[in-house]
């Protein structure tokens, strides 16, 4: 009888850990997805500024980062579709609670500048640096991609930092 009610614990125990890991994943990516898509909003409605070393201006990237692999065009969003779903699966697979928020905040942003290559044509960028020296155009997505793959580094280079959960 005490086996079968340690199996139930332990059980449940699995089953809510589930539910906080699923919730702070989701919670993460539609908060990161919605802040993205209205800060693109703004700027799709006409906003601009030009400044001395940044520029908020509407760019439609055709490609990644720097605009490379722009050539593969309308491919180009079904393969950022398979990685983000081999991202969730993966998340999915580990099941560490410390994966969740930084996994939701890289899947949020992902998703969101795939949905600008369907809605758009291309992802919306709006931020230009030229201080010094020239460099791409970026969006708030593309920042909080950063931030997440950091973490997700340091969660892998620090394994004590994550508690397997």
């Amino acid at each position: 009888m005490s086996t079968c009610k340690n199996s139930q614990t332990s059980l449940k125990k699995r089953s809510m850990r589930s539910v906080r890991f699923f919730s702070v994943l989701l919670l993460a990516l539609i908060g990161v997805f919605i802040i993205d898509q209205n800060i693109k909003k703004i700027f799709l409605e006409g906003y601009r500024y030009y400044g001395d070393c940044i520029d908020l201006t509407l760019v439609f990237n055709k490609g990644v980062a720097f605009s490379m692999f722009a050539f593969l065009e309308e491919k180009l969003k079904y393969i950022q579709l398979f990685f983000i779903t081999g991202v969730f699966a993966y998340l999915v697979y580990l099941k560490k609670f410390c994966y969740a928020f930084p996994g939701g905040i890289l899947l949020g942003a992902a998703i969101s500048n795939l949905y600008d290559r369907f809605v758009h044509g291309g992802v919306v960028d709006m931020v230009y640096w030229h201080c010094g020296f020239d460099f791409a155009v970026f969006n708030f997505a593309d920042v909080m991609i950063d931030v997440a793959v950091a973490w997700l580094l340091l969660l892998n280079v620090k394994p004590a930092l994550c508690k397997a959960s």
